[in-house]
């Protein structure tokens, strides 16, 4: 049978105890409907609650719920079984059907996505493979041995082209991007001590396996991704919660290009791209509709934006159609005036001089 996950906002005062309670009345109601009950993660801090199942479709699920404890899931989506291994862990500690981590502790469900962007660095007029444009390989393989020591496991998907890794716990993640960032400047030191061949950037978020309105760590991507689309040079960017998380050495902290940023910037940063993205076709969308649709004034707007991203609102803009554009030419299925249209320039030449100038290379002469 299908595997489904739901997601349960706990009202003021629900606790651990009527969890259990709740998970009890399901496995007493569950043969009715087919569906049986497996585990479930309760996270006090967030207030939420989250349960595995396998049935024959999502209202058997729901009905479940529904005479079992009077009340059904903000939301219910099937699981593929792999990416539920990947995420969530094989080997899963339960109490009675609540979810623990090796060491006893209860699993919040939490789980740290780092996102790894590395883009080479070249001035050649000769035609390159886009892999040396955008994932150098030394570096990659450098990257994924480390990704690996710290407990990390690759995540392949569809829509971006950076190394996107989860993590159990927090610690890991922030050592596994220490190390990284360790390890590449140190690479770049000895194989091209007179000038840089990549830069790089790391976004850690910290995720739910559901929210109200998003899929199975879907969110969490996407954040993760957001995050290092902000970050500068060599820079590690985390929301605020997850320096709450972390219990890390203070020495690390330290000496890691680090910076975390606040709620109010998160959400701030979630609406600009979501505005940004919606309009990247539009060849007209500039500053004044951004700062319209934002609902700010430009000079609020550039402020906003330069704190958040360190570019202006122009340059931002700029940026992520560009990196958009990346994206479509290793898709291999549009021409470069496709792609120019497609990300808001009715120019293809304005675009080649736009692409040259951020990646260093013609876009004509990106062989895939």
């Amino acid at each position: 049978m299908p595997i489904y996950m739901d997601i349960h906002l706990l009202g003021e005062g629900f606790t651990l105890e009527d969890a259990r309670k709740a998970h009890q009345r399901d496995l007493e109601v569950q043969k009715k409907y087919g569906v049986k009950y497996h585990q479930y993660w309760v996270n006090e801090k967030a207030g939420t609650a989250y349960c595995l199942m396998e049935g024959p479709d999502k209202e058997s699920c729901a009905a479940t719920h529904q005479e079992a404890n009077g009340f059904t899931a903000c939301q219910i989506v099937e699981v593929e079984g792999g990416l539920y291994d990947l995420f969530i862990g094989e080997n899963q500690k339960r109490d009675n059907g609540l979810v623990r981590h090796e060491d006893g502790k209860l699993d919040n469900g939490y789980r740290y996505i780092l996102t790894l962007d590395i883009i080479a660095k070249t001035r050649s007029t000769n035609s390159i493979d886009f892999d040396q444009l955008k994932f150098p390989k030394e570096p990659i393989k450098i990257a994924q041995h480390i990704i690996s020591e710290f407990d990390g496991k690759e995540v392949r998907t569809e829509g971006y082209d950076s190394i996107i890794a989860v993590f159990k716990i927090p610690e890991n993640a922030l050592r596994c991007a220490h190390k990284i960032q360790d390890e590449f400047l140190k690479y770049r030191k000895v194989k091209s001590p007179d000038k840089d061949d990549f830069a790089f950037n790391m976004g850690i978020s910290v995720g739910q396996p559901l929210t109200e309105r998003e899929g199975f760590f879907v969110e969490a991507i996407r954040m993760s991704h957001r995050l290092c689309l902000i970050a500068g040079e060599n820079e590690i960017i985390t929301p605020r919660l997850f320096e709450e998380l972390c219990e890390v050495n203070a020495t690390i902290k330290k000496h890691v290009s680090l910076r975390a940023i606040k709620p109010s910037e998160q959400e701030f940063l979630d609406h600009l791209l979501d505005i940004v993205e919606n309009h990247i076709s539009d060849h007209e969308f500039g500053v004044d509709y951004l700062s319209r649709d934002m609902g700010i004034s430009r000079t609020q707007l550039y402020r906003k934006v330069t704190a958040v991203t360190g570019r202006s609102p122009v340059a931002f803009i700029r940026d992520i159609r560009l990196n958009k554009a990346l994206s479509l030419i290793k898709e291999n299925k549009y021409n470069l005036s496709e792609i120019a249209l497609e990300i808001g320039y009715n120019s293809p030449s304005y675009f080649t001089k736009c692409f040259r100038e951020k990646y260093g290379v013609n876009a004509s002469k990106v062989a895939v």
